[in-house]
């Protein structure tokens, strides 16, 4: 999406790759942080993609992830996904970040959610689905990797959670 392009040009060099790229070409571009992109459907159908980002993850480059991002990142840290009974799709769920107690207006589509349960232990729920409770995001407990279920970039919409690619430009900043 144009919209994620611009929002990451901000602040980085960006270079988009097919998912299909090994964690060995990536670093050969010797990222200063790498991003985890939306897309359509299943995460269990995206072959390859959770080993590859474990691999990356491997490394000390900041990971930040949204939507099917997201699902993978979970993924490849061994968690599980489930589909949702009716999915999250339009420009208006509200979630709660869970580290400030504020209601962030959130642009969503998918059809996907980790079962945070099942990472219980790798990773700290930072947003709540409020409608019906469902992990909206996620940061990796002694790692520079975190990722958000909904769209930040989303253009035009809600842009209550564009800080998060602050976060994202203070995490490269201090690997």
């Amino acid at each position: 999406k144009t919209t994620m392009l611009n929002c990451l040009a901000e602040f980085a060099t960006v270079h988009v790759v097919p998912a299909t790229t090994s964690a060995t070409d990536v670093m050969a571009l010797s990222p200063h942080g790498i991003f985890l992109s939306n897309g359509p459907g299943d995460p269990e159908m995206v072959h390859g993609a959770p080993a590859t980002i474990r691999q990356l993850h491997g490394t000390s480059v900041p990971l930040f992830g949204i939507c099917l991002g997201h699902q993978l990142l979970g993924l490849a840290l061994g968690g599980k996904t489930y589909k949702l009974p009716f999915g999250h799709h339009g420009a208006n769920h509200p979630v709660r970040n869970m580290a400030t107690g504020s209601v962030e207006i959130t642009s969503q589509n998918h059809n996907f959610c980790i079962d945070a349960d099942s990472l219980a232990t790798l990773v700290d729920v930072t947003h709540v689905n409020l409608n019906d409770n469902t992990n909206e995001g996620m940061r990796v407990r002694d790692a520079n990797a975190f990722s958000v279920q909904y769209h930040p970039e989303a253009g035009p919409g809600p842009h209550d959670s564009r800080y998060l690619f602050a976060e994202f430009v203070s995490m490269i900043g201090r690997a």
